[in-house]
């Protein structure tokens, strides 16, 4: 690796934010002057993609430098378990790690805090074991029995349900600034090199801005008078009207206006301090957000680009303040915080592990080798697909896996159900998901609704499906995808049995079913 004089890292995810509402990328209103103020400073990149569209499996790729499919955190099994995360390499290296979050999927329950040095999610709302001790230990064997899923998704989705209730007018305030004051006393207290993980969560449903920020963005809207909930409108029980998609969309950026304002007080505080020089930052989301476009609202069931094509903006003295409109895979942002901070993975942890990805030049944007995956003596299963996909050696593909969306499918049920409305069998929530994306053309593979293409650079908003038959660029965005399925153990094309709990209540031990009364869960 080359020689580098950064000892810090700050990662910031900016949870559930699209790109095309943040002042770097265009956006006519004033929501992100901070951001903005950063940009000016980082390299912008036009073409990241994320691995998947939503938290936990994202987060489970930032952390191990692996596809979905590879690290298994997924909707199946909701915890990374097994695998050697950033933060342990870090940690093993010599440097300071830290993980503050506001998010449920970010907490020792799920396995993605394994090995920060320190950790808070700040879920004041729920019980502390609820997220350790023996609930979290009844997750995986829950989870891991077929016919106690139902169960197992009320669990999870006790992450949405606190964050409800943390958001909505009765019960909080943001806690983005106590993340931002914990990650600031963090830093103080470093004597080392240090690595600060941060996720903010302002931007995810239900959105109840500040007051401050709710006037300028929606003025006169009341955050109880619109949809808060996706899974009525996504299983048809609600309708909205355009006048309600303006009001929402209007919280969504008095949301993100919250967020800007606060990551500014932290951006200026490591100025302030004489910190900002020597302190790479990374700002990203995990995913995006869907509101209306193609009849969806939230970030499930689909893999359009307003989902997984992510803000990426990184300040580092070897990257130029400038735009980049080549493909960056979100997952590359492993190796990228390696190189930064000089660290080989061989070198602190078991170089015979196969739970830890070893550095790779080919995956890191600082590299001169970034994406030259030719000569690669064990390709990943996206390098693999890139490599030998001979309709077109030129081009570079990101590769996006959704599984069975278990968690979020038995609430579209719920909803659909107290509407009088039956769900039919080709609806695209019961479809697991995988696609293959150039800067050109996308390709989406699904097991039980017709597979989808789209020429990007001509119809970026994804309005008109493109036949395979008529184009070379969606014809080679199928083959890299096929390549990908063949190197990650198989194609995604027979329809998936949706999980069947409807006993599972009665499987559970009196200790879970006595915690699941006591959150409102049982009767």
């Amino acid at each position: 690796m080359e020689e580098m004089q950064q000892s810090n890292v700050l990662f910031v995810v900016l949870d559930t934010v699209r790109k095309d509402r943040l002042g770097p990328y265009g956006y006519d209103r004033a929501t992100t002057p901070e951001l903005s103020r950063f940009a000016a400073e980082a390299t912008i990149f036009e073409s990241a993609v994320a691995p998947a569209p939503w938290t936990l499996p994202v987060h489970a790729s930032l952390f191990t430098g692996r596809y979905p499919s590879q690290h298994g955190a997924d909707q199946g099994s909701p915890y990374l378990e097994g695998g050697t995360t950033l933060a342990s390499v870090l940690s093993a290296a010599g440097y300071d790690t830290a993980c503050y979050s506001s998010n449920a999927w970010i907490t020792p329950y799920t396995g993605l805090t394994e090995g920060f040095d320190e950790q808070e999610s700040f879920f004041e709302v729920l019980p502390g074991d609820v997220l350790s001790g023996p609930l979290a230990s009844a997750w995986q064997t829950v989870n891991d029995n077929d016919y106690l899923r139902d169960l197992a998704s009320k669990l999870v989705h006790l992450g949405a349900m606190a964050h409800s209730k943390l958001a909505s007018g009765e019960g909080a305030d943001s806690k983005t600034p106590s993340v931002i004051n914990r990650t600031k006393s963090f830093i103080d207290d470093s004597d080392e090199g240090w690595f600060a993980f941060v996720n903010l969560m302002d931007a995810h449903l239900p959105y109840y801005p500040p007051e401050e920020h709710r006037e300028t963005f929606a003025p006169g809207v009341d955050p109880d008078d619109v949809c808060q909930n996706s899974k009525e409108y996504n299983s048809a029980a609600r309708k909205i009207n355009d006048d309600e998609w303006e009001a929402i969309r209007g919280l969504y950026d008095a949301e993100i206006a919250h967020m800007d304002a606060e990551l500014g007080r932290l951006f200026d505080w490591l100025r302030e301090t004489d910190r900002w020089e020597e302190t790479t930052v990374v700002v990203c989301a995990d995913h995006g957000e869907l509101h209306g476009e193609h009849d969806l609202y939230g970030h499930e069931f689909a893999l359009y680009d307003q989902l997984i094509n992510v803000p990426l903006l990184v300040k580092h003295p070897e990257l130029e303040a400038d735009r980049r409109d080549d493909l960056v895979e979100l997952l590359d942002c492993y190796h990228t915080v390696l190189e930064t901070l000089d660290v080989d993975p061989e070198t602190v942890v078991d170089p015979d592990s196969d739970d830890v990805a070893g550095f790779d030049s080919t995956r890191s944007l600082l590299s001169s080798k970034y994406r030259a995956f030719d000569g690669l003596a064990e390709p990943d299963p996206g390098q693999r697909a890139v490599l030998e996909c001979e309709d077109d050696d030129s081009e570079d593909y990101a590769f996006v896996e959704y599984a069975q969306p278990v968690i979020e499918l038995h609430h579209l049920e719920e909803k659909a159900s107290e509407a009088g409305i039956v769900l039919p069998d080709d609806h695209r929530a019961y479809s697991r998901l995988r696609a293959a994306r150039s800067t050109d053309a996308k390709y989406v593979r699904a097991d039980r609704i017709p597979d989808e293409a789209y020429r990007l650079d001509e119809d970026p908003d994804e309005e008109v499906p493109v036949d395979p038959a008529d184009d070379d660029a969606v014809v080679a965005s199928e083959c890299a995808l096929t390549r990908f399925e063949e190197a990650a153990g198989g194609a995604w094309d027979d329809p998936a049995e949706a999980a069947d709990g409807a006993d599972a209540l009665a499987d559970a031990d009196e200790e879970t079913r006595d915690r699941l009364r006591e959150l409102g869960y049982l009767e």
